[in-house]
């Protein structure tokens, strides 16, 4: 090209991978990224939401399971963990709509970190009944370091699918993450 008297070229940037993987329409499958060597799976996951620094794929029953929870009140409480064989962000366990807090904290493992979600319902000075959608960061200290690194390099990237979470609370403890603490900040 040649504007003024001053020429340019231009050059076109090619990936270095197969264009059909920049295909938004559909995700790809777990078995797109396996080893070609290993048994291919065919599960496929209904939702392209990458978490960037990880590498871990969100699951589409995570975010199904949550808008119900939020819009049919159908859960108490959702409990997520991270397959890392998989890569992918899936439910561990689900609260039924008369499950209290205290089930919630009994199904988190002393061992092991998890993400769960927590619909705490309750009653204005106003008289007014609320709920409030809490994102529940639980990272013990009995866990894998690996795993804890593993969980909070993942959480914002599950916090951008669960869309309504009005608080977050991370926990390494069952006192951190108390009725009282939850009480505290919904008011």
């Amino acid at each position: 090209m040649n504007f003024n008297g001053i020429s340019k070229s231009i050059s076109i940037y090619k990936p270095h991978f197969p264009l059909s993987l920049l295909n938004f329409s559909s995700p790809p499958s777990v078995s797109s990224f396996s080893d070609p060597k290993k048994k291919k799976t065919s599960t496929t996951m209904a939702m392209a939401f990458k978490m960037a620094t990880t590498g871990m794929w969100v699951a589409d029953e995570c975010k199904n399971s949550f808008m119900e929870m939020k819009w049919k009140k159908v859960h108490r409480y959702i409990v997520y963990k991270i397959d890392e064989k998989s890569r992918l962000v899936t439910v561990d366990k689900v609260g039924g709509p008369g499950e209290s807090y205290d089930d919630l904290a009994a199904s988190l493992p002393t061992d092991d970190c998890r993400y769960a979600v927590f619909d705490f319902e309750f009653v204005t000075v106003d008289n007014c009944r609320k709920s409030k959608l809490f994102f529940i960061a639980w990272s013990p200290t009995a866990s894998r370091i690996r795993a804890k690194m593993l969980y909070a390099t993942s959480k914002d990237g599950l916090r951008r699918v669960l869309d309504g979470i009005s608080y977050e609370v991370q926990a390494t403890d069952p006192t951190e993450m108390g009725i009282d603490v939850i009480k505290d900040k919904a008011n």
